[in-house]
This record gives C-alpha cells, structure tokens and sequence, in this order.
C-alpha cells in the first residue's frame, strides 16, 4: 500500500525524504518528557521526528502491521530502518506480506543488512513463502509445491503412481535437514517460509 502522505519533514536529516508505503503506525517514549506519547505516529511522523527540537524519542510498531515487527525484528524501530525499508520495498516494486516475511528471513536469520539489501540479493535467499489459515494446511502446501519444484521426476512418478502404500510424509518432507522452517502467526492467518540448504 502506497502512503499518501504529503512531506512535512522537520528533522534536517531525512527532510524531503517522503516514505512511498504505508508502514503502519507506530507508538513512541519522549525522553524529554519522561513520558508516552500521547498519540500513535505514521512511519513518516516517525522519520519526520526532530530529536533536538522535539526531544529525543524512541519507536516501536503499534502492531498494526504484523508482518512488519517481524521483519524489523520486533523491537525498537528508528528512521533510518524506515528509510531503507521504504527504499527496498520501492526497488522490489511491492509491500506484500510475502515480501516483509523474504526481508525478515534475510536480515533476522541470514544477517543481512537493511541499509544494504537489494532485491536481487534478497532473491538469491531462495526463501519461500506459504500463506493460509492454519499451519496443517500450509505445510501441505508447501510439502508438496517444493516437492514438485525440486524433485520433478519423482514428484511426477508419485502422482501417476497407483499404488495405494506409496505415501508422502509432508511433515518429514519439511522436517528433513533438507530445508530451514519457520512458522509465523500473523494474527488472522499463518505463514510458513522454506529455505532449501
């Protein structure tokens, strides 16, 4: 979702620097103030922040954004992981939860960095990701889509097979050192993302 926010930039580091996505909305701790602040913040009040002229302050998501807190890693968010999040998402082109869960597994596992990461690099991670309602369904999904994505032949021979005692163990197909697994609970839906090692 493209943010329809009108530049109001007030911090000399990030002034005309407009976010292009949405990326929630953020709650906050003014140290001046020793206090909340009183108010949830958009991402660009967020990068917007003055620390000198407003106090210095600290940001977390609200939650809003549940795919976000995971690719940030949960914890205190500052501008400039906002800038180069907006500037990543801008070069891939899409802010799907598929895309937050890809940049999560490559900055939170992998190591990558924010600031430096680029789509193709992102790409090469090779990470896929599965959406549904429960995690039943989702592994199946995936068991049986990387199956066929990686062993063809075999897939191809399975599913044409007739014979009844031919069986496919999804669980053990994703649980094999093969693959790295990780389930994410979205709130209203869950999400599974493989790695072939």
């Amino acid at each position: 979702m493209e943010s329809q926010h009108a530049p109001s930039s007030t911090n000399p580091e990030t002034r005309n620097t407009e976010l292009r996505f949405d990326l929630g909305e953020f709650e906050g701790f003014n140290f001046r103030t020793q206090s909340a602040i009183d108010r949830l913040l958009t991402a660009q009040e967020v990068v917007d922040w003055d620390h000198d002229e407003d106090g210095e302050a600290e940001f977390w998501s609200s939650g809003d954004r549940r795919e976000l807190v995971i690719a940030l890693g949960g914890g205190e968010v500052t501008a400039s992981e906002l800038l180069a999040l907006d500037r990543l998402l801008q070069a891939i082109g899409d802010d799907s939860i598929e895309t937050f869960l890809k940049i999560h597994y490559a900055v939170n596992v992998v190591g990558a960095d924010l600031a430096t990461l680029t789509p193709d690099r992102l790409e090469d991670n090779n990470s896929h990701v599965f959406r549904g309602r429960t995690f039943i369904d989702v592994r199946k999904e995936a068991a049986y889509e990387l199956f066929e994505l990686y062993w063809p032949e075999a897939y191809q021979a399975w599913e044409s097979s007739c014979c009844d005692g031919l069986i496919f163990d999804t669980d053990r197909f994703l649980d094999s050192p093969m693959f790295w697994v990780e389930e994410i609970n979205l709130g209203a839906e869950v999400a599974l993302i493989v790695v072939p090692q």
